[in-house]
């Protein structure tokens, strides 16, 4: 049988000394601009064994001690391993049931991603694709973290289009054993994991290999002969890409050395189906302050022709009292916000300033008052455009998507040794 690209792994899973509302984090990538929550994370830790003391949450990406957390990353990661805190389930998959905070269970399977099957740049052609543009500014500091690392976790989850529900939906947990079940904090819902046993693997991986037939995968998107698109990125862009990057980077310095069978090869990821009722697409909003609003907003309603004359794309902008929708008549991308996206980056690139990616209308809404800037409101985007856009015109603009609230995203639990 051909495999595709995602595989069983080596998986750790902290043991049952370990208080898992307290180990389990949510991805450091969320919350960017509330240090009240991470404060509350570290509260709720406290000295307890927790994957908080192994990430580097992004809001601290830019202190000056961002170094000496990295330092105290990597040092927590091998205490951690030589205390034994982990148990190491071999050529693993994991089958995972997440209850989100609006009571729908979202179902995902957890393995790894071979990043020789993974391209993100513009017009990939790959197995496993990224579907908004990826910042390259934004690897440099996350490699850091991965550099030295003696482990990895995820808060990748990768999509597949599975409409018949023949992968991860037809799993039977019934015999499996169960590895965790746990409450997440700060409204995150709960999670239970299960160890999937040799038959079912098996299973799966036909029916991922059943997915990726080229004449399936073409007769599904109506396509002539196009590279099969399987695994589509949903959250964790960067984090994939670092990987990938960290992994290319090591090849190059060690040309000699073979890196078939090696660590650092893979990638620990969920992937999810498409079609799961819980998976809602939702705009991410823009915050943008340490401008001045109204040459900013002065410029962009000429450069995009807004008016309240309607037409296919708009944004809502809010700025100290005034909150107006305006319609963009002046188009630069299929998209409402890659319009948008465009002029920021042009201005800030020209003007200087700051944007943020805000999960959240009542977020973004108390945030742009709470700094003095500018919100700005986008369209939700319909999940099943997705895999067809990215098929024919390539990666969206950043920050397109999110996959539901903030308070849901994954969490770390698992984790997998990179080093050798």
């Amino acid at each position: 049988m051909n495999r595709t690209a995602f595989h069983n792994a080596d998986i750790l899973i902290p043991n049952e000394s370990i208080d898992m509302n307290k180990w389990a984090v949510i991805a450091c990538d969320q919350y960017t601009s509330e240090p009240e929550y991470w404060d509350a994370v570290k509260n709720t830790v406290d000295v307890n064994p927790s994957s908080l003391n192994l990430i580097l949450p992004e809001i601290y990406l830019e202190n000056e001690d961002v170094e000496n957390r990295i330092n105290d990353i990597h040092e927590n990661m091998d205490k951690y391993i030589s205390e034994g805190i982990f148990t190491e389930y071999k050529n693993a998959m994991i089958y995972v049931e997440r209850i989100q905070s609006n009571g729908i269970v979202r179902k995902g399977l957890i393995g790894t991603i071979d990043l020789e099957e993974y391209d993100f740049s513009k017009g990939s052609t790959s197995q496993v694709r990224a579907t908004e543009a990826t910042v390259i500014e934004r690897i440099p500091p996350r490699i850091k973290v991965r550099q030295g690392a003696s482990l990895e976790l995820p808060h990748i989850m990768i999509l597949i289009d599975d409409p018949n529900n023949t992968v991860i939906e037809s799993v039977d947990k019934s015999a499996m054993t169960k590895l965790y079940d746990t409450e997440l904090m700060q409204n995150g819902g709960s999670i239970s994991g299960y160890l999937v046993d040799e038959a079912e693997q098996e299973r799966i991986d036909s029916a991922l290999s059943a997915l990726a037939k080229p004449d399936t995968f073409n007769k599904k998107y109506n396509l002539t002969d196009s590279p099969v698109l399987l695994y589509a990125m949903g959250d964790g862009n960067h984090s994939l890409a670092t990987a990938k990057e960290f992994y290319e980077q090591l090849k190059k310095s060690n040309p000699d050395k073979d890196f078939s069978n090696h660590p650092a090869r893979y990638a620990l990821a969920e992937i999810v189906n498409l079609h799961s009722d819980a998976l809602k697409f939702e705009a991410i909003y823009r915050l943008v302050y340490d401008v001045d609003c109204n040459k900013l907003i002065s410029g962009l309603t000429e450069t995009l022709a807004l008016s309240e004359n309607e037409s296919e794309q708009w944004v809502e902008i809010i700025c100290k009292e005034e909150d107006k929708k305006l319609y963009i008549h002046n188009t630069s991308s299929n998209l409402s916000v890659g319009s948008l996206q465009n002029y920021l980056d042009k201005y800030i690139n020209e003007n200087g300033g700051k944007i943020d990616y805000i999960h959240g209308i009542e977020n973004v809404r108390s945030l742009a008052g709470k700094h003095n800037g500018i919100a700005f409101i986008l369209p939700d985007m319909d999940k099943s455009q997705l895999f067809p856009t990215v098929i024919k015109d390539g990666a969206l603009p950043r920050k397109t998507f999110s996959m539901g609230h903030a308070d849901d995203k994954r969490f770390y639990i698992e984790a997998r040794k990179i080093s050798e």
